[in-house]
């Protein structure tokens, strides 16, 4: 069949062309539509209501105008760039990513519906920064960014907590094959490999709870939260300090143990202690073997001469123990998130928060003054931030409480110190997309902006 030439507006069309003009509209106004409708992320649930035996609702995130989320951008103000860290808790009722059903990653220490959680009030709220929008996370997105590529968590289990997350997130696009056989000749939670074929993506953890070397102080008893540690703090943790050379994205966090009681080493010998009761030895408090620890982490990755990775800090995930504190009763029921008035970054999350960030400036300022000696071949180390401490502090609902179980805890001790699945820590893996995206936003944090 022979087409014969589109004319120019003005020129008059007769016979053929006439429906050769027509097929053409057509075709130039169903190829967008198609985009558009073919946009959607896969990850999000169906328009229509998904009642699960969880009591899990799931519908598609619609933003103001009720269009698909994954088309949404960010709403920045004009000549600069926001800060989605600061902001409030809104009501969003429009349900969840996933549910605890639909994802089978989910570890029974954070699953909470399936453990006896019959309340869905504390999944119907979304963070809303102060000034813009954060954009729902996109998995096709996210997969796109990271192909090719590796990343992995370091620290204690809030990190794997928020592995699962990122799991889950990502799971109605494409499934992980679980490889942590290859790496490993235990099974552990702690250390996981998983493969996304298809992307070439690989992420696991490294579970090193305090960064650096840590011993138990009477190698007889089992280390438990009340048992004495020797913490080596000019020592980095071989757990990740051999591995992480391996990673092009590199999550650090850490905080809760390090308020059990343990001695402080450095050279080799006792400088001080936390919590020990020993009354010939000077207590230098939680706060002191935290920065340090912190410092030789960043201090290890800028001498390993093969890592190349970009690495984010992941500030301080607030506890939410009510009354008593953690194995002394306390808990943390609340069904609903406090708002911005009621609840104040202060004290020692504060604190452990303000530590953090301040030694990930002494890296970025040590990493400045190496990068202009023009040091050959080390690339400089690059640092952001997920700051987000001040968001989950007003999310005393989201812990599992006594819904979860985990073989090595005992079940009449609430956990107010994980989250549950699916739940708020969702969207640390939305500023996580965010902050790939957006590196200009580290800037606020690292030079101090955000958080004076």
């Amino acid at each position: 069949m022979k087409f014969q030439a589109i004319e120019l507006p003005g020129v008059k069309f007769t016979g053929p062309k006439i429906l050769l003009l027509a097929l053409a509209s057509l075709f130039f106004i169903a190829i967008p539509l198609y985009l558009n409708y073919s946009s959607t992320s896969p990850l999000l649930p169906s328009p229509q209501s998904d009642i699960t035996s969880s009591g899990l609702i799931g519908i598609e995130p619609k933003g103001e105008n009720n269009t698909s989320t994954t088309t949404l951008k960010s709403i920045e103000p004009k000549g600069k760039v926001c800060d989605i860290f600061r902001g409030n808790w809104v009501p969003y009722p429009n349900g969840t990513y996933y549910t605890n059903t639909s994802c089978n990653l989910i570890i029974d220490q954070q699953n909470c519906m399936k453990f006896g959680r019959s309340d869905t009030e504390f999944l119907k709220w979304r963070w809303k920064p102060d000034d813009c929008e954060l954009p729902f996370f996109d998995a096709v997105q996210f997969l796109e960014i990271v192909r090719g590529k590796s990343l992995a968590f370091v620290g204690d289990s809030v990190g794997r907590n928020q592995m699962h997350s990122l799991l889950c997130l990502l799971n109605s696009v494409a499934y992980p094959e679980d490889i942590s056989h290859h790496y490993y000749s235990y099974t552990s939670y702690n250390f996981k490999r998983y493969l996304y074929k298809d992307y070439n993506f690989t992420v696991g953890t490294l579970w090193s709870p305090f960064l650096v070397k840590a011993k138990e102080a009477d190698p007889k008893i089992y280390s438990n939260s009340k048992d004495l540690m020797n913490l080596y703090l000019d020592e980095a943790d071989e757990a990740w300090a051999t591995e992480v050379e391996n990673f092009d994205y590199v999550i650090v966090s850490g905080g809760h143990w390090f308020f059990r009681p343990v001695i402080y080493y450095e050279n080799g010998e006792i400088v001080g202690c936390s919590r020990c009761q020993h009354d010939n030895i000077t207590d230098l408090t939680v706060f002191y073997g935290h920065k340090k620890a912190f410092r030789t982490f960043f201090r290890t990755l800028e001498e390993l001469e093969n890592y190349k990775g970009v690495t984010f800090l992941r500030t301080f995930s607030p506890a939410h123990f009510e009354n008593l504190s953690w194995k002394e009763g306390g808990q943390c029921p609340r069904t609903r998130p406090y708002g911005k008035e009621e609840k104040k970054l202060d004290g020692f999350i504060l604190e452990m928060k303000l530590n953090q960030v301040g030694v990930l400036r002494e890296a970025e300022k040590k990493a400045i003054r190496k990068e202009k000696k023009k040091k050959k071949n080390k690339k400089r180390l690059e640092l952001r931030v997920l700051d987000l401490t001040e968001a989950m502090l007003l999310r005393p609902d989201g812990h599992p409480n006594f819904y979860g179980y985990s073989p090595t805890r005992n079940m009449s001790i609430a956990d107010c110190v994980h989250w549950c699945l699916p739940g708020p820590i969702d969207t640390w893996n939305e500023f996580l997309l965010y902050v790939l995206k957006t590196p200009q936003i580290t800037h606020l944090h690292l030079h101090g902006k955000a958080i004076e």
